[in-house]
């Protein structure tokens, strides 16, 4: 971790020729756990899971990547970003670390990431947790309209924040300023723009997974929503758990689209409790 910006980590050299800026924490002689981080503007590795590298290293050999198209990984020239190539940029990051099986704790879009791993590369995967996932078909709400619409600027970035947490009060300016001046980095609205662009309902649509692939899922998970969420739907989440035939369901009340920041030491010792379970 760079002493001066705490979400630059270590850089694993990919295949594809580019590099990916991850976070790492435990030792690596413990099981593996990799999370994987939502869609925001400026979002990292560091952003989403800081608060829970430190509750889960103890136990885990924990990696936080970067994924491609998001903070301090590379933007490839001409990367098509969809489902297939973020896959392959999971199972190429793995590969870099040498790591070939884990745990993974996805949150919304990364929970979109980690419900795919789980149905097309099983082999890749443990237990996996879904928090506030995509992933599931769903219309796509205001609330994600402004998420993935996000044009820069303090203002904006603090509307966003405000309804990423039903907790207003965690909403402080420290994450608003460090959250955008991620976003106005050079290259970086440029690469975001491309992500997700319109039509949006039809991007979304490229995160889900069919519903009959999701059945065949053997896979222990754990899914957990905030019933607050105005992003991504508590619906969603009880969809899930009735496609995926060993799942549990956890959800928070007073708690919207960040429940690893809005209820970090329960939403840990849960996740820690599921992936130690023998």
């Amino acid at each position: 971790m760079s002493e001066t910006n705490p979400e630059i980590g270590k850089r694993a050299e990919l295949r594809s020729g580019y590099g990916a800026n991850y976070l790492e924490a435990g030792d690596k002689s413990k099981p593996c756990v990799i999370l994987l981080h939502g869609s925001g503007p400026g979002v990292t590795g560091y952003a989403n899971w800081r608060l829970l590298l430190p509750e889960l290293q103890n136990d885990f050999y924990v990696l936080a990547p970067d994924v491609v198209g998001f903070g301090y990984t590379d933007h490839p020239d001409n990367f098509e970003y969809n489902m297939d190539n973020w896959l392959a940029f999971v199972c190429d990051f793995m590969d870099a670390v040498g790591v070939s099986k884990a745990h993974f704790v996805g949150n919304s879009f990364g929970g979109a990431l980690s419900l795919a791993m789980a149905a097309r590369h099983p082999e890749r995967v443990e237990r996996f947790v879904m928090m506030g996932a995509a992933g599931i078909h769903f219309e796509i709400t205001e609330g994600l309209r402004l998420v993935w619409g996000y044009k820069p600027s303090v203002e904006a970035m603090a509307g966003l924040m405000s309804v990423f947490a039903y907790n207003q009060n965690l909403v402080s300016d420290a994450i608003i300023e460090s959250r955008y001046h991620a976003s106005i980095r050079p290259g970086y609205q440029e690469a975001y723009e491309k992500l997700f662009p319109e039509p949006m309902q039809e991007k979304l649509n490229g995160l889900c997974i069919p519903e009959d692939e999701i059945r065949l899922i053997n896979h222990e998970a754990l899914v957990v929503h905030g019933r607050e969420d105005v992003i991504v739907p508590m619906e969603n989440s009880i969809k899930a758990h009735r496609l995926l035939k060993n799942s549990e369901l956890h959800t928070f009340g007073e708690c919207g689209h960040w429940t690893q920041v809005e209820k970090p030491r329960a939403f840990a010792d849960l996740v820690r409790n599921f992936l130690m379970r023998v």
